[in-house]
């Protein structure tokens, strides 16, 4: 069973996630999103081994998780502890919820941010068996 956010767990997830076909962002959405590429990082600074930061990376209605390089720049990043980040991926916490208690703090544009989320959403539904295989 991988452990929450190890690299074996990100290349189950991208796996599981893999050829699912993401509904492209509405006329609504931020201008960034609407391109269909764009990147949200996740930094998770209490994380059990020492600070990590993750991209979800979305492009050509694709999307891939993984862990940050130097050089690469997200269009938003969100910031939030390991608790909250677990929370979220077991179902238990909504993004929408968390944001409004102020569990995530954001910089960037907001509006990739709702995009992305959106997009996780329904990928969501694709890694559900992950959350079964998970340990934390």
């Amino acid at each position: 069973m991988p452990r929450f956010l190890t690299p074996e767990w990100i290349e189950r997830f991208n796996d599981l996630a893999a050829g699912v076909q993401m509904a492209q962002p509405g006329p609504d959405a931020a201008l960034r999103a609407q391109s269909g590429h764009f990147i949200v990082a996740e930094e998770i600074l209490d994380h059990p081994d020492g600070p990590l930061v993750l991209l979800v990376t979305v492009s050509d209605a694709t999307l891939r998780l993984g862990r940050a390089a130097s050089d690469e720049t997200a269009d938003v990043t969100i910031a939030l502890t390991y608790a909250d980040a677990r929370a979220l991926a077991a179902g238990t916490l909504r993004p929408a919820e968390a944001l409004v208690e102020g569990r995530i703090r954001v910089r960037g544009d907001l509006g990739v941010l709702t995009s992305g989320l959106d997009m996780l959403a329904e990928a969501q539904r694709h890694v559900a068996a992950l959350q079964a295989e998970t340990t934390y």
